[in-house]
């Protein structure tokens, strides 16, 4: 096989030696980044084209199980560099990812396209019935991989398909870096305290953090976070810095600077489209569907159409809850949009005698993590999470656990990444440094990452209810790719469609609210005083409160995806506003109130992040998951069993099996889409 000649003091250059060959953060610099990937390139192609020329008869070990051992170093330093673009990222990182997109997506044209490596693959495929279960789920996935992009188009085709790759790779990375200069510019100034009545000393001391850090000493910087909608809007009592921090938010890369991401939206809606048509497609919404569980764009609409009247209804009936309480208040004030999350507080703490910033008091984070998600891991799981600092980090905000088995046996390591920076992202997500596979010996190294506010010094990390539910979200994901028993790295983990991949992290959002987690976690910060029984039978209730607005806003975005991604070839779109505007009122969902959780210019997880088409599979995903968490309440709740269960049919299956089919085992049946209803309170 060919050698690497990479430099051997390029820490990529050899697989690290550190435990579970977690990357060696101490070593790695921002110049060894671009030598790595294109030594990791080139190697790669040598790789793959010893197997397509291959003068022996293709075999599954030949062939499949030789891909799959193949790019060893792209492997390892692509884990590394992609998830330091989104966590910590800087201009020369942003510089190298602008010069090897392109080259990474000819890369790829260059070996889904390889004739010769295709033919050897369909013999495989031919053959597969006398493979073992794995095996041929394997040769399926790699077949329909090849078809999917273009190995059966005609050789102009195929060029074609190449130019718009690489351009819609550089389009992506482009946008990522537009989106993530204007939220850092669009950060919302403020000059006093008085401005930020509402927010409590732990939020204040942040926004006097963050504009220390920015130059600012002595005033308070609100930065943004990825949503539509800031979670600081429910906290702020100050009508005009609550418009101020909205208006930024909604008009992220839309002002026509430097950072406008108008024409790249254009541009990709088009590109995507075009490449559809030549894969055999009608639109990319298609294309994407036909290897997902909904199948095709048809069903995705019909499920998010069948509940838009619905949901349109609830929050038409909590607008007019909502202006009631203004008029009753604050005579005269008309409901806006950056009122809408204050005021919902305010019913909230009068329905339910609560408010978000006295049940902050009670989570912090510490807590939360060692005694309510680390506690539900080793109640289901059995597994234990105790903190490594001899591990090197890329940030020093980042955390490592090791992960160890109800028998003692190492299962791998998990990185936690929580507070907010500049160089980071808005969102939360889950990702892997090496990904689980008993064919290369590798146990899983993964990562979670959110934006938490971090505090001034001396002040503790308070998390609202929704931070808390999102910890354990991505924990859900977290454990999908720690659990993984599988032998391929193509079907490992993760690896899943897009509507099944939040099932996981769907199902483990629900143990937050579970009684046994919120004893032991949920304590004042500061008397340890427990959180009062009432107040945890409040947070419960107050569950549905406000879906009307959470619903609407999600599902007015997954339309919004839907209708960029169902433009045909060749369709001519002008104003990004406009047609933003039409699709929603087309859809029936159009309500200035409750604007899109993302608009168009700032739809991070379509554009760059990969779910274009896709959106929607956090609702397909839910209902999953309401439907299986209503299985394990009627089995007993929170207990080894359950975990058991849910490892064995789920979490450790990978791309196995059908995705429906691991539903089908730990549920006993069908989906039953009711639950969902009742979770979302629309029942």
């Amino acid at each position: 096989m060919p050698t690497a000649t990479l430099p051997q003091d390029n820490p990529f250059a050899t697989p690290s030696s550190l435990p579970y060959s977690t990357p060696a953060f101490d070593r790695i610099r921002d110049v060894h980044y671009l030598p790595a990937l294109v030594e990791g390139m080139r190697l790669h192609r040598d790789e793959v084209r010893a197997i397509a020329t291959d003068q022996n008869a293709p075999t599954f070990a030949n062939t499949i199980e030789a891909l799959e051992r193949s790019g060893a170093l792209l492997t390892r330093v692509s884990k590394v560099f992609f998830n330091l673009t989104e966590s910590t990222t800087n201009p020369t990182i942003q510089q190298i990812q602008a010069e090897v997109a392109p080259k990474l997506a000819a890369h790829q044209d260059a070996i889904w396209l390889d004739a010769q490596l295709f033919a050897r693959v369909e013999a495989v495929h031919a053959a597969r019935e006398s493979l073992e279960p794995e095996q041929k789920r394997l040769v399926e996935r790699y077949l329909t991989a090849f078809v999917r992009n273009g190995a059966r188009l005609l050789p102009d085709a195929q060029q074609r398909l190449r130019a718009i790759n690489e351009e819609m790779s550089s389009l992506t990375t482009k946008f990522q870096e537009h989106l993530l200069a204007d939220t850092k510019a669009l950060a919302v100034l403020v000059d006093t305290k008085e401005e930020l009545a509402g927010l409590d000393d732990s939020a204040i001391s942040a926004a006097a953090g963050a504009a220390k850090e920015a130059g600012k000493d002595g005033k308070f910087l609100l930065t943004l976070q990825l949503p539509t909608s800031q979670g600081i809007l429910s906290q702020l009592a100050h009508r005009p810095t609550r418009q101020r921090v909205f208006e930024a938010s909604m008009t992220r890369c839309s002002r026509g600077n430097q950072h406008d991401t108008q024409g790249m939206v254009r541009k990709l809606a088009a590109l995507r489209a075009e490449r559809a048509k030549l894969l055999g497609f009608a639109s990319h919404a298609d294309h994407v569907l036909a290897d997902q569980m909904a199948g095709s764009a048809k069903a995705v609409n019909e499920m998010l159409s069948g509940m838009a009247p619905q949901i349109v209804q609830k929050t038409k009936a909590e607008a007019a809850e909502l202006q009631a309480w203004l008029d009753r208040n604050q005579k005269g004030q008309q409901l806006a949009a950056w009122d809408w999350s204050w005021v919902a507080e305010q019913v909230r703490k009068e329905r339910y005698a609560f408010d978000e910033g006295a049940v902050k008091q009670y989570f912090e984070l510490e807590s939360v993590l060692q005694n309510g998600m680390f506690f539900m891991a080793k109640t289901l799981y059995g597994c234990e999470l105790r903190e490594r600092k001899d591990l090197p980090v890329y940030h020093p905000d980042v955390r490592v656990f090791e992960v160890f088995d109800g028998d003692g046996s190492k299962i791998g390591l998990f990185y936690a990444d929580y507070y907010a920076r500049p160089s980071k992202r808005g969102g939360a997500w889950m990702d892997n440094f090496v990904d689980q596979s008993g064919l290369l010996d590798q146990q899983p190294v993964v990562l979670n990452v959110m934006n938490i506010q971090k505090p001034g010094a001396g002040q503790p990390t308070l998390l609202s209810f929704d931070e808390v539910t999102t910890l354990f979200h991505e924990f859900g994901h977290g454990v999908h790719g720690l659990f993984s028993r599988v032998k391929y790295p193509l079907l490992s983990g993760t690896a899943v469609p897009r509507d099944f991949v939040e099932f996981p992290s769907q199902f483990h959002e629900d143990f937050a609210f579970d009684d046994a987690v919120l004893t032991r976690c949920a304590k004042h910060w500061q008397s340890g005083e427990a959180l009062p029984k009432e107040l945890v039978g409040k947070i419960k209730a107050a569950r549905t409160f406000g879906q009307g607005f959470a619903s609407l806003e999600y599902i007015a975005a997954a339309l919004l995806d839907m209708a960029w991604h169902s433009i045909p070839a060749g369709t001519e779109i002008g104003d990004v506003a406009a047609f933003e505007q039409q699709a929603l009122e087309k859809a029936g969902v159009w309500f200035p109130l409750v604007p899109p959780r993302y608009r168009s210019t700032y739809f991070a997880h379509v554009w760059p992040g990969g779910y274009s088409a896709g959106y929607y599979a956090y609702l397909w995903s839910e209902a999953l998951a309401a439907d299986a968490f209503a299985g394990v309440m009627e089995n007993g709740g929170m207990t080894a069993a359950n975990g058991a269960r849910f490892r064995q049919a789920v979490l450790q299956r990978g791309m196995t099996q059908e995705p429906m089919a691991m539903f089908a085992a730990f549920r006993g049946r069908a989906l039953d889409t009711k639950a969902l209803l009742k979770r979302r309170g629309l029942l």
